[in-house]
């Protein structure tokens, strides 16, 4: 694929632009930490490249999770909220999910399977 182009989403579904990325950011602005990336010297001589890690773990749910969760929150309608949410995850999601949804005031059901692994 030449620089620069875009590949084409499966049928129903979008590929977010930079400018979907931007608003997001400014919807989560302030609800979630602004985690720092750092240059990983070990991994990058491992792989031949730079790579920086991003640590998500500095969420209050440890996870990076917590972005998308909030951002739908954030998107929905007065009614939407009244009637609240039902996730199905079986860990971080469900965290990010249960967490912004208390801190919020919207009603969440979390669903997990029975043979979630308890780490």
């Amino acid at each position: 694929m030449a620089k620069g182009a875009t590949k084409a989403a499966p049928a129903g579904l979008d590929i977010p632009t930079i400018d979907d990325v931007r608003a997001a950011a400014g919807v989560i602005r302030g609800a979630v930490e602004r985690t720092p990336t750092h240059y990983s010297r070990t991994l990058s001589k491992l792989a031949g490249c730079d790579i920086y890690l991003k640590f998500e773990n500095l969420q209050f749910t440890s996870s990076f999770k917590e972005r998308g969760a909030v951002n739908k929150l954030m998107s929905l309608t007065p009614e939407e909220r009244r009637r609240g949410v039902v996730a199905m995850s079986a860990g971080n999601h469900a965290q990010a999910v249960a967490y912004h949804g208390g801190r919020l005031g919207i009603p969440t059901t979390m669903v997990m399977p029975e043979f979630a692994p308890f780490v």
